[in-house]
């Protein structure tokens, strides 16, 4: 039975959408506890990037600050490693965590790990496929066009794919960051469960993403196969 309209897109995306609420709130609440736990040695977010890249021999790894909140991220491009501010002058077990993650990026770019080569190749596409995608879908959708319905589903797919290949990389650079982090001596053995905490509720988000951009997908694909027997 073919179910149209908000209908179709609420009974899909429901879960997907709570989902997400549910690991925005969890990261926050655990990177916001962790931020008020000082590391023992006082080390802030920007000195723990700095220890754990030089420890792997990444000295041409810049380490710089960044405004946003969560606006962490290492630029391949530029060999760039951006911490927030709330995680680069701050010695908290929550900065060394996100810290050590973005660190773990950088890593994995030296060493040619391959889910983040091919998510750093896809990146032209997801920006382009997230906003045109559906925009083409839906024109081709009510014009009854079954080839742009197509381009456009094909398009928005690739966001899709993105999301999946981002699970890997995300969660092998958190596990890079936790091996660092309690093997080298950068946090003390009692901090790591507040790492552990924030680190595994940020995996979360992306799982959460990659449900979120799937069931979109699937809805588009429903409207699509629907439009088809219609016609």
């Amino acid at each position: 039975m073919y179910f149209g309209g908000y209908g179709l897109y609420l009974l899909i995306s429901l879960p997907a959408l709570l989902l997400g609420f549910y690991a925005q709130a969890k990261v926050q609440g655990a990177f916001n506890r962790y931020s008020k736990v000082r590391t023992g040695n006082g080390m802030t977010g920007a000195e723990v990037a700095r220890a754990v890249l030089d420890a792997k021999g990444l000295r041409d790894v810049a380490v710089n600050e960044v405004r946003g909140t969560l606006s962490d991220h290492y630029d391949p491009s530029k060999k760039v490693l951006n911490l927030s501010q709330a995680v680069y002058a701050t010695p908290s077990v929550a900065a060394a965590g996100v810290a050590a993650h973005e660190a773990g990026h950088a890593i994995q770019h030296a060493e040619g790990y391959g889910p983040l080569k091919l998510r750093s190749l896809m990146v032209p596409s997801v920006q382009l496929g997230s906003w045109l995608g559906p925009i083409i879908f839906m024109i081709g959708f009510f014009l009854n066009s079954q080839n742009l319905a197509l381009i456009g589903l094909i398009l928005f797919a690739a966001t899709a794919v993105f999301a999946i290949v981002t699970i890997p990389v995300e969660v092998d650079a958190s596990k890079r960051a936790k091996e660092m982090l309690a093997t080298s001596g950068i946090v003390y053995a009692g901090e790591m469960q507040g790492v552990n905490s924030v680190l595994d509720a940020a995996a979360l988000t992306y799982v959460a993403g990659a449900v979120q951009a799937l069931s979109t997908l699937l809805y588009y694909v429903l409207l699509f196969t629907g439009g088809r027997r219609r016609s």
